[in-house]
């Protein structure tokens, strides 16, 4: 199954463990982990949506403080109820199961919930970043207006119809070495993206690295912790040039 690099290199996850410098709170229907500051000191927010692993994992919690250290509020909601993929060795988890019930069609239709919840209270500026599944959610929220922009890093199964109803600017941050979204199908998209936003989008490929490095790297191994720093400073960098709050 191509889709299998998923579920390669999993984070080492301590559930309920609260790490981070944010709190879990109720948005849009969903647990959700905030950190940063919000209105009125700042009115842009980044919504952040993870891999299959879930917004409990250490590393994912570390991004969303250091995008917030950006000034912006960051929102990161539990888009599998209590669900995420901990245990891949149980012989009892059905991967296919667990994808028709947390599929991204439903991440899709709670994302929106949260936006509306971010807006309702006075956030005039929102953009997205995704990680594998999550980045086809940002793929799907970047069909419409509801976000300014866009960033999907080693994107899940993201397709050339889904390119072609992207509407605002979008980066999309690749892996050399990924089956999942491998570096020949990105640049197309990159094609199709030049052609319809011009200069507002992005296509990169980090050499070296494989799929899910920016939230699933060896914090020991040097070469893995700064090939994820530079794609998370591309991801601020490319959030803070198009999530503009309304003056």
């Amino acid at each position: 199954m191509s889709g299998s690099q998923c579920f390669e290199n999993p984070p080492k996850l301590s559930p309920g463990s609260g790490c981070g410098a944010g709190t879990v709170q109720q948005l849009g229907g969903l647990n959700t982990y905030v950190t940063g500051s919000g209105p009125p000191d700042s009115k842009s927010a980044i919504l952040l949506i993870s891999d299959v692993f879930g917004y409990e994992a250490p590393l994912f919690r570390k991004l969303a403080d250091k995008v917030a250290g950006a000034g912006f509020l960051v929102v990161a909601p539990d888009f599998f109820y209590g669900d995420p993929i901990v245990d891949l060795n149980n012989p009892q988890f059905d991967r296919e199961a667990w994808r028709k019930i947390h599929n991204t069609d439903k991440g899709y239709v709670d994302a929106k919930s949260v936006i509306a919840a971010l807006k309702s209270k006075g956030v005039s500026a929102i953009g997205a970043a995704g990680f594998c599944w999550g980045g086809v959610v940002a793929a799907k929220l970047a069909s419409s207006h509801d976000i300014q922009a866009a960033v999907v890093l080693h994107p899940g199964a993201i397709t050339v119809d889904d390119i072609n109803e992207i509407k605002v600017p979008v980066a999309i941050l690749g892996a050399e070495i990924d089956h999942v979204s491998p570096p020949e199908d990105l640049k197309r998209f990159g094609e199709i993206l030049s052609a319809k936003l011009k200069n507002d989008c992005l296509v990169k490929i980090y050499p070296r690295v494989s799929h899910g490095w920016t939230v699933r790297y060896n914090v020991e191994d040097e070469f893995a912790v700064k090939s994820a720093e530079e794609a998370h400073e591309d991801m601020i960098n490319w959030l803070t040039k198009y999530v503009k709050r309304d003056e």
